[in-house]
């Protein structure tokens, strides 16, 4: 099996009521619920994490084209955000993404900047199948014969 990460994410949680400390390659990042949900907001929560990952993806598949054709654009801004909706009595997560160039753009630039964005990892792995195995690793001691 061929992981994304050399590294895997970790997460852990303390007493700090949603307070979670997020390891990656090169530090710790902090998460968090926002205040109205009973965290502290000392972080991104979870949604944000999300938007963000698509967010981050999208600029740097762009910038990366950008470079590679030479493209006179200074600058990209991106937003994100997603709700619910109901369709077919089933829930579904719609996620609004709009991105907006200082430049003004040639329509056929734009048409292929639009494709370049669909196609952005994240987005893939957002619009494709997705498995999600769990499982729990019990941490014990030898000499623990209470249980």
């Amino acid at each position: 099996m061929n992981y994304m990460l050399e590294t895997p994410i970790k997460g852990t949680i303390g007493n700090q009521k949603y307070k979670t400390a997020i390891h990656w390659r090169n530090g710790v990042l902090t998460t968090d619920e926002p205040e109205k949900l009973g965290g502290k907001d000392l972080g991104p929560d979870p949604y944000t994490l999300l938007l963000s990952s698509l967010v981050a993806c999208t600029l740097a598949t762009l910038k990366m084209y950008i470079d590679h054709k030479g493209l006179a654009i200074s600058e990209i801004e991106i937003e994100a955000n997603l709700f619910y909706k109901i369709e077919n009595q089933e829930i579904v997560t719609h996620i609004e993404r709009k991105i907006e160039f200082r430049e003004q753009l040639d329509p056929e630039v734009q048409q292929r900047l639009m494709r370049v964005a669909e196609k952005c990892p994240i987005s893939k792995i957002l619009k494709g199948n997705i498995n999600i195995s769990t499982e729990f690793n019990n941490i014990s001691t030898a000499n623990d014969t209470n249980i």
